[in-house]
This record gives C-alpha cells, sequence and structure tokens, in this order.
C-alpha cells in the first residue's frame, strides 16, 4: 500500500485563527493551529501567509514567526496596505487562511550557540527577535542576552507587559529602550556605543527593521569594531 504524502515545509497548509492578542493600537499576535501540526521552527525564520477572498482572489504576505513553538505572528497595520489592515482590524477566531514555511536560514539564533547574543530591533522589527527571547527562555539558556529596542513612543512598544516581566525574570536577559519621538533623535552611534555589548565579548548580533535603520545601526556595528561576519540583518520596507 502507498504510503500518504507527508505535507513539507513548503507546502501550503490550512489554518485556523485560534486566538489573537491585542499588542498596541495598531499591531496584534495572530496564534494559528495548523492543519497536521505546526512543524516546529528555529527562531528567527518566518512564514508566509495566503488569503483567498470568496472571488478568488489571493493575496501572500511573509510574517517573522514570533513565538518559541507553535506558529504565532505579530502584525503592524500599514496605512494604506492591502493585508495588514484586514489582518489587525478584521480578521477574527476560526477563520482560514494558508500557510507555508518556517523558512529561511541565516537570520536564526540556536541555543545551542554560547555566544553572547545582541539584539537590535526598530520598531515591529522586535518580532523575529522575540522568537529568539521566547526560545531562550523556554529551554533555560544562560546566554547573556541584551535587547535594544528602538520605537517612537512607550505606548508604540510591542509585547511591552511581557518584555518587562522578562527582564525582571529571565536571568542575563538586559533590555533597553530608545523613544525616538520622546527625545526627537533617532539612534545613534553613543546609543549603540553605551548600550550593547562590546566588540570585545564577539556577540552574535541581530538587526532587524525598516531599511533605513538596519543600514544606519549596521555600519555603526562595523564602525565601532564589531566583526561584520557576526552581524545579521533583516529588514522590511
Amino acid at each position: 500500500m502507498a504510503r500518504a504524502a507527508v505535507p513539507g515545509r513548503l507546502t501550503w497548509r490550512k489554518a485556523a485563527l485560534r486566538a489573537i492578542r491585542q499588542e498596541t493600537p495598531t499591531a496584534r499576535t495572530l496564534v494559528f493551529d495548523v492543519d497536521g501540526g505546526w512543524p516546529g521552527h528555529v527562531p528567527g525564520q518566518h512564514v508566509d501567509v495566503r488569503l483567498t477572498a470568496p472571488d478568488g482572489y489571493q493575496a501572500q504576505r511573509s510574517y517573522s514567526i514570533a513565538s518559541a513553538s507553535g506558529l504565532e505572528i505579530t502584525v503592524q497595520r500599514l496605512d494604506g496596505g492591502e493585508v495588514s489592515p484586514y489582518l489587525t482590524d478584521i480578521y477574527d477566531i476560526s477563520w482560514p487562511v494558508e500557510v507555508r514555511g518556517p523558512v529561511g536560514g541565516w537570520f536564526v539564533w540556536r541555543p545551542a550557540d554560547p555566544a553572547p547574543v545582541q539584539l537590535i530591533a526598530g520598531g515591529s522589527g522586535v518580532v523575529p527577535l522575540m522568537s529568539m527571547v521566547r526560545a531562550r527562555g523556554e529551554v533555560g539558556s544562560k546566554t547573556p542576552f541584551k535587547l535594544l529596542y528602538s520605537v517612537r513612543t512607550p505606548e508604540d512598544t510591542i509585547y511591552a507587559d511581557e518584555l518587562r516581566r522578562r527582564a525582571r525574570d529571565d536571568g542575563g536577559l538586559d533590555v533597553q529602550y530608545i523613544h525616538t519621538r520622546v527625545r526627537n533623535k533617532r539612534i545613534g552611534v553613543a546609543d549603540v556605543h553605551t548600550r550593547a555589548w562590546p566588540k570585545d565579548f564577539a556577540p552574535s548580533v541581530f538587526v532587524c527593521g525598516p531599511t533605513g535603520f538596519v543600514e544606519t545601526v549596521a555600519d555603526i556595528l562595523v564602525a565601532l569594531g564589531h566583526d561584520a561576519s557576526r552581524i545579521r540583518t533583516e529588514r522590511y520596507g
């Protein structure tokens, strides 16, 4: 008897929304149940999401995975966007969707890596970095972690309560913020120099955010003497 085919990572599979968590006025986390179960992922990977309208029109987007296990994504509403306003304002419990993944193997952190980790996020770029923070906590890793999170205001902070709790309870995790609208100044050399791991620690660095933010931070890190081969970047927009 022929054995039934097992869906691969790049096969579209049906999923349904199981839970919603409102993170900020414009961002919410979507928790999915995937047909056949989620195969697991490495922190930092992403998933493709495909929506199909009643008339057959389809829209597909890639979203960073926010969870340590299971499938959760956090979507920030973009004014004028086609998909994000639907996912943040309309999409509801039990409604169907298709997912494909996990995808990606470069911008990932593996708990077996003993090197100190420096995470630098701009806005919703914190999402894949939060997957790393959660995975660290889930496996009980003692790897030193620092998160430098640049966001416009405290009210725009995604995962604010959980980050506060983890900074308090997860030993070896340091979380610092730059509120650019409050201080009227974007991230700069002094911020990275004084708040990130120094080059002598040879940290694994993960930078995620808008393209301009990521390029600026990567240039600063290299200027401060960090090994470019240890800087991994993910950008959007």
